[in-house]
């Protein structure tokens, strides 16, 4: 029996080399084609029109499953069996060099054989970049440009993202999370969230593999293209927030920075007693002094009779932020001698003073009046500000115009902590990293952003596409809407804790 099986082998072995087919024989032992690594069609392959950013579907089927990209043309196809969609297309157009989009195989058709050569390790890369620990921590260290297919030259992460309709409120939120170091570190390496737990059926956990591959592109030192298309990620994002946040209707940065923060922080398995990399970045935590008031109709007997009551005594409660918003000054309603309107300006400080936990705020709801007032109790490595700039009414929406003069370093926080917190925090100041720009009207307008690169020190404007150097001067007289600044002397491994905790 044992030679009968041997001369078999040997049959099937002497067939393979003659006819060039890839057979199993014996247990699991596999015989190369001879074509494999001498595939006639290599130079045919047009790396100009890669393009892996868009949704993994076949063109025709409009089917996620088992898809190939045609390396020559780079549309998207089914199959590679006889009469899948791949197949009729490498016999139509004679395009005949497939990638598995899944396995990251590469084929011939219609012959139908792996083609391995290392040559072709670059497309590989640019489809699923894959980061070192060693090139991670070197990120920050220098400004090196890298010239991507096309001739253009980059700097990795500070890379345009395409505006596919009116979707700039959420790439620039992108963009500036991007440049947030322990952020950006913690999604490169997949490991790190790969192997978070998440009930069946739960699609939240799309927004963090489709925002990691995200990051991989924009930091993606090997680029054919000096820009990315985030439309996978923002699939994700319409899925997720049941069309809150679309790609064809402009939207609010603030209120899509507040739901991604959250939807990211749960998705990755956080909760109030769990930290995740959200919290460990941009969690701080804040006195709340607030006190009701009585209702204004009420005469003056009956209002001092209330305040002497406990429900009208100043209450005391301790909560979290993510991000802290900065009220404006009401904007002037008249124009001066010359007939234009001042465009008014206001310290950075003198809005933060709502911090300072002595200035007080009245908020009115439907029925009741509180005044309010504020004091810092811990701050983050990474403080996000939101400048309020819209307010709604039932009419219309509002923008306020107002410039906030604000330094790009050296921002002291002391003066709003407590003076418990005053004792252990050691470092207070801040240094700006991102700042995200409102122009035009409330409904229409366009956003922009300035980030800092850490590597060389230098400010960038990015505009869906279009990136360019920008003087720090320049960045103090935008419409700031959202900024980030980063602690001094903050350790990025403070925060960068690759856990999925």
């Amino acid at each position: 029996m044992t030679s009968l099986k041997r001369e078999r082998e040997v049959e099937v072995d002497d067939d393979d080399n003659e006819d060039g087919v890839v057979a199993k024989i014996g247990r699991g032992r596999v015989v190369e084609d001879r074509r494999s690594r001498h595939c006639p069609y290599l130079d045919t392959i047009n790396r100009s029109v890669l393009d892996f950013d868009f949704e993994k579907l076949c063109s025709i089927s409009l089917s996620h499953i088992n898809v190939y990209a045609c390396l020559i043309c780079g549309k998207y196809f089914q199959g590679r069996g006889l009469k899948s969609h791949a197949y009729t297309h490498s016999v139509q157009f004679t395009h005949h060099v497939f990638l598995n989009l899944h396995t990251l195989k590469f084929y011939c058709l219609p012959d139908n054989y792996e083609i391995i050569d290392s040559s072709l390790e670059d497309i590989t890369y640019v489809l699923k970049p894959t980061f070192t620990k060693q090139h991670i921590a070197g990120l920050d260290k220098h400004g090196k440009l890298y010239r991507a297919y096309d001739r253009t030259t980059y700097l990795p992460g500070i890379v345009g993202l395409n505006n596919i309709k009116a979707n700039d409120y959420a790439n620039v939120v992108l963009q500036a999370f991007s440049n947030v170091p322990p952020l950006r570190n913690y999604f490169l390496e997949e490991e790190n969230y790969k192997g978070i737990r998440r009930p069946p059926g739960d699609i939240m956990f799309l927004l963090v593999q489709r925002f990691g591959e995200l990051m991989r592109k924009l930091w993606n030192p090997r680029n054919f293209k000096a820009h990315v298309s985030p439309h996978e990620m923002l699939q994700a994002v319409v899925l997720c927030s049941k069309k809150n946040f679309q790609i064809t209707k402009q939207g609010d940065a603030v209120d899509f920075m507040t739901w991604f923060l959250n939807a990211l922080h749960s998705a990755l398995g956080g909760n109030k007693k769990k930290p995740t990399i959200i919290t460990k970045a941009f969690q701080g935590s804040m006195r709340i002094f607030s006190k009701k008031l009585p209702h204004p109709d009420l005469t003056p007997e009956e209002k001092e009779a209330l305040l002497l009551t406990e429900e009208y005594q100043e209450q005391l409660s301790e909560s979290t932020f993510l991000f802290l918003t900065l009220d404006l000054p009401t904007a002037p309603l008249y124009k001066d001698e010359k007939e234009q309107l001042i465009i008014p300006q206001v310290p950075l400080f003198n809005i933060l003073a709502k911090f300072n936990g002595s200035t007080e705020k009245e908020y009115k709801t439907y029925k009741e009046n509180f005044l309010k007032r504020f004091q810092l109790t811990k701050l983050p490595p990474y403080l996000i500000f939101c400048i309020k700039r819209f307010t709604k009414n039932n009419f219309f929406v509002e923008k306020n115009p107002t410039i906030v003069n604000f330094p790009i370093t050296n921002v002291d926080l002391r003066e709003y902590l407590t003076e418990e917190a005053q004792a252990t925090e050691k470092n207070t100041t801040y240094d700006l990293v991102a700042n995200v720009v409102h122009d035009g009207k409330p409904t229409e307008g366009a956003y922009r952003i300035h980030v800092l690169h850490h590597g060389t020190g230098k400010w960038y404007e990015m505009q869906d596409l279009q990136v360019t150097d920008i003087l720090p001067q320049m960045i103090t007289l935008s419409e700031a809407y959202i900024q980030i600044w980063k602690r001094q002397e903050c350790d990025d491994h403070d925060t960068d804790n690759h856990t999925a905790a």
